[in-house]
């Protein structure tokens, strides 16, 4: 087997305040097609039970993306601890493509973990690693190996060792409300809460390395933008100018922030440099120009703006030496489209899409302008690309409550997060974690 050493980012770990609350994840659609796949319970070998269930929580990875639909445990012909044990024709007489097979071994207070993915058809093995990890890092190691298998079967980057960020909301028993800022891994586990407010937090978006959050706070009676640095907590005002601080959106390179301020009286779209303060504007109309987002090239944004009479996406270059474009209408289907996100590649855009009194998550192709609706909700709001591309978070209305969603890129696997109590809005998937 390969030896791969884990590159964890340790987020979590360093962060002060636990939660004790959790994102409860209800998978409510899966796409057709799904490729049949067998997580073999893994061998422990140590003392007492393994302090976490690696193969449960891989085959919920593999379910969650709608590309796999893993078997039961209870009804797998045979349970093989490595590929040597594997029989092949009873896998293929049960109708199962690929089979992952792995054991955890304790050694003094760590733990290595060894697992196989094998292709019945063929009878071969497709990957094998060995992955040292403390107890801690068990969760971790499994959507590292969740990963490594949609990259192999499906030849693209897996991002279930990734987080997402998001807002709740609690009402008190004083009637007023608690808002928090937090992160959990992807799937919903591993809850960390970055900041309490009695004031609203909004807007939080990550830094490409996914080492700072910027956020909206009112803490002090009006809108301001914070960077925050995740690990250690540290943060910082970056912009509290007269009126409107909102809608923070890093730039590829990580060095600045688009924003929209209403500093001389009127929204528009800034950029700022995070370093050194120094403020373009970027827009110049008498319309509301909000919600900025960057391509992942970094040579133009676009932005949400009324200037046609309804919100609308428009797109404005940014010139290497700092000039700006004239913005540019690019989206005409529906009466209202706002809130728009870049896939990592730059070639789609999601955005909330508003027709016939519902908004609906809404994807559109650039090169040919063609949009489709994703979502049969009606009250959708901020949508989020996992860096893969393939997924899309975003907050919704159940029953009264805010939760949020995925949704596959082509609408088929849906999932749905919510809390027991409390709303859950404005999510942001993180980028992948840096090696």
């Amino acid at each position: 087997m390969n030896r791969i050493i884990p590159l964890f980012l340790p987020l979590l770990l360093l962060l002060a305040q636990s939660a004790h609350a959790r994102l409860e994840i209800e998978i409510t659609g899966g796409e057709e097609g799904a490729l049949p796949i067998a997580v073999v319970p893994f061998a422990y070998e140590g003392a007492g039970a393994p302090p976490q269930d690696l193969a449960a929580i891989i085959a919920a990875d593999l379910k969650r993306s709608g590309r796999f639909a893993p078997r039961a445990a209870e009804s797998l012909p045979e349970r093989p601890r490595e590929g040597r044990e594997v029989n092949f024709p009873a896998w293929r007489n049960a109708g199962i493509d690929n089979v992952v097979v792995g054991r955890i071994q304790q050694q003094a207070g760590r733990y290595l973990v060894q697992f196989q993915l094998l292709d019945t058809l063929r009878g071969t093995q497709q990957a094998g690693y060995s992955i040292p990890a403390g107890s801690g890092q068990l969760r971790s190691v499994a959507h590292q190996i969740s990963d490594i298998i949609y990259e192999r079967l499906t030849g693209e980057r897996g991002a279930f060792n990734t987080h997402v960020a998001y807002v709740m909301t609690d009402q008190l028993a004083d009637g007023k409300r608690q808002y928090r800022l937090a992160i959990a891994d992807a799937d919903g586990y591993n809850e960390q809460i970055i900041l309490t407010s009695g004031q609203p937090l909004m807007s939080p978006a990550w830094s490409p390395d996914g080492s700072r959050l910027a956020y909206v706070s009112f803490e002090e009676g009006r809108s301001a933008v914070y960077v925050q640095q995740v690990r250690s907590g540290q943060r910082e005002k970056v912009a509290s100018f007269e009126g409107i601080n909102s809608a923070p959106a890093w730039s590829p390179d990580g060095q600045k922030l688009a924003l929209t301020l209403s500093r001389d009286g009127n929204p528009e779209i800034y950029i700022l440099s995070v370093d050194d303060r120094r403020l373009t504007q970027v827009t110049r109309h008498y319309a509301i120009d909000t919600e900025p987002a960057w391509a992942p090239d970094g040579r133009s944004l676009v932005f949400t703006s009324d200037r046609g009479g309804r919100p609308q996406i428009y797109r404005v270059e940014i010139g290497s030496t700092g000039t700006i474009g004239r913005p540019q209408r690019i989206t005409f289907e529906g009466t209202y489209n706002a809130r728009a996100a870049f896939s990592a590649d730059g070639k789609y855009l999601a955005m909330v899409h508003g027709s016939g009194g519902a908004f609906r998550i809404g994807l559109l192709e650039l090169a040919s302008g063609n949009l489709r609706v994703l979502t049969d909700t009606r009250l959708d709001e901020s949508p989020s690309f996992a860096p893969n591309g393939s997924m899309i978070i975003y907050a919704t209305e159940v029953g009264g409550r805010g939760v949020l969603q995925v949704v596959s890129v082509n609408g088929g696997a849906r999932q749905r997060l919510g809390l027991v109590r409390g709303d859950v809005r404005e999510p942001s998937w993180s980028p992948f974690i840096l090696e």
